[in-house]
């Protein structure tokens, strides 16, 4: 062989070399960013289930916090109720003793309780409704009908007080109309 294909040889060895470490290259470069991708999807999907184990952890708080709120909605009423059913009481154990008792006084302490229940009512919203107005069936429930000389509709008596606690009823008020 003369030194000219020799040489051609040669170069295409080189060639043929550098394409062979090329390719080892480009092997290498996509396993080394294929371990990179699989490392990066292991810390994601890890990331991922701590994040669900935290939403999980943050719900059962959450409906544990709401049932607790549910079942103790009321304490703040119960509280207050307390010196009313104290008021009760003490008359009760005054009624007992074997002293006379006044009748005046009596209605001075059934006075004083129902302000106190006026006083907590209003304290949580719960007023009366009202019977000023003419019938209303959102706020009044009509028992009976009576000959009357007003107007058809308007309220002649009441029978029991209705009670809304801010905008929804919570006992009608019991009435009669006029015919």
């Amino acid at each position: 062989m003369s030194e000219k294909e020799d040489k051609k040889v040669e170069q295409e060895v080189e060639l043929q070399d550098e394409s062979e470490l090329e390719e080892q290259v480009e092997v290498l470069e996509e396993t080394n960013l294929k371990e990179e991708l699989e490392a990066r999807i292991a810390e994601l999907e890890d990331l991922r289930l701590r994040d669900l184990a935290e939403f999980e952890n943050i719900k059962k708080r959450l409906e544990k916090e709401k049932t607790q709120s549910i079942a103790y909605s009321h304490e703040g009423f119960a509280r207050d109720l307390l010196s009313v059913i104290d008021s009760l009481d003490s008359a009760n154990a005054m009624m007992n003793d074997d002293s006379e008792l006044d009748a005046t006084k009596i209605k001075e302490g059934i006075d004083l309780t129902v302000e106190q229940f006026k006083k907590i009512f209003q304290k949580h919203g719960i007023e009366l409704v009202s019977i000023e107005n003419e019938f209303d069936p959102n706020f009044h429930e009509a028992v009976m009908k009576v000959d009357s000389d007003e107007k058809e509709g308007t309220i002649v008596q009441v029978f029991q007080k209705g009670y809304k606690i801010k905008d929804r009823i919570l006992r009608p008020a019991m009435v009669s109309i006029a015919k």
